[in-house]
């Protein structure tokens, strides 16, 4: 934070105020998303105890995949030793609820084990000069493996997708896209990441990840006091409080990490798992609310059983 607020011109203490975020963690040089992909996905597997020959699917959500053409995802799998599908999937903050439907879908149709990897290396999309972005943004990678199972409380037991393109412009990167392609006489800034709105940004997140999460719980057929643990994106420390308190989940059983780990976008989810299984290992039986919404704009969340 000293490092931002010094180059922004922002008084000490300004950023975890309006933020709750107090530190984060950027890639460095010699790293890439498809290498902090691999060591997430090396180390769900490993710690899932899952043969690699057993899965059938990796699905790499990211919005900074390493290049725009080929996907990193069958580079990640390659590097891991899988043969397995591969397919990354650019769902932005919502990229790993979404990555998780799909995955559990798969597992239960196909009976083959799926591997979600969610990274981002934020550092380098974000425009240093711009605070709404600046202050945010972080790096990380998490990942998740989903196995078959015969046990009906098992995997994602409620879910709800949602969409309001008309906040597509609210959190953008302008140019790099076939609508502005790259050129010559393309400003860099235009392809970095602004958020237009800030304000607006936060009542929608509230409001989609809220509606998202009664919507699942309703699917799941559980009321929220069910939930052992809430993780939701680590968008920032004001809209976790709120969907919180909109849900009645009390705040010792929500999962929050952006105060160390800043926001990663659809990273924040699986790390925050890994993190809270690290402090306190998950047990059979609990139920789990994941819920997110970002750039789009997209939401999603989903119960799951573990």
């Amino acid at each position: 934070n000293a490092e931002l607020e010094a180059s922004l011109g922002l008084e000490h203490g300004w950023i975890e105020r309006r933020t709750g975020i107090r530190s984060r963690r950027w890639a460095g040089p010699d790293e890439t998303l498809s290498t902090m992909a691999e060591q997430a996905g090396d180390m769900a597997l490993a710690t899932g105890g899952v043969s690699r020959d057993a899965v059938g699917l990796v699905l790499l959500a990211t919005s900074t995949p390493d290049h725009p053409l080929p996907p990193t995802a069958p580079l990640v799998a390659h590097r891991l030793g899988l043969r397995a599908g591969a397919v990354d999937l650019a769902g932005a903050c919502t990229g790993f609820v979404s990555a998780m439907a799909l995955a559990d879908a798969f597992v239960r149709r196909h009976d083959k084990a799926a591997l979600v990897i969610a990274a981002n290396i934020l550092s380098r999309r974000i425009n240093p000069s711009e605070r709404s972005s600046a202050i945010l943004f972080a790096d990380a990678a998490g990942a998740v493996v989903l196995a078959p199972s015969d046990e009906d409380d098992q995997g994602v037991l409620g879910a709800s997708l949602a969409s309001d393109g008309s906040g597509y412009d609210l959190i953008r990167i302008p140019a790099g896209g076939s609508n502005r392609p790259f050129a010559a006489d393309v400003d860099i800034a235009e392809t970095r990441m602004t958020i237009t709105d800030g304000r607006e940004v936060f009542v929608r997140a509230v409001e989609m990840m809220s509606a998202c999460s009664r919507e699942a719980l309703s699917d799941a057929s559980l009321a929220s006091h069910e939930i052992s643990r809430f993780v939701p994106h680590q968008a920032n420390a004001r809209i976790i409080s709120a969907v919180a308190r909109n849900l009645c989940i009390d705040g010792d059983r929500v999962i929050a990490t952006i105060a160390d780990y800043g926001n990663s976008s659809a990273a924040t989810i699986p790390l925050s798992l890994s993190l809270s299984h690290a402090a306190a290992p998950l047990q059979r039986g609990e139920k789990l609310l994941l819920a997110a919404a970002g750039a789009g704009m997209i939401a999603g969340a989903l119960v799951f059983g573990v």
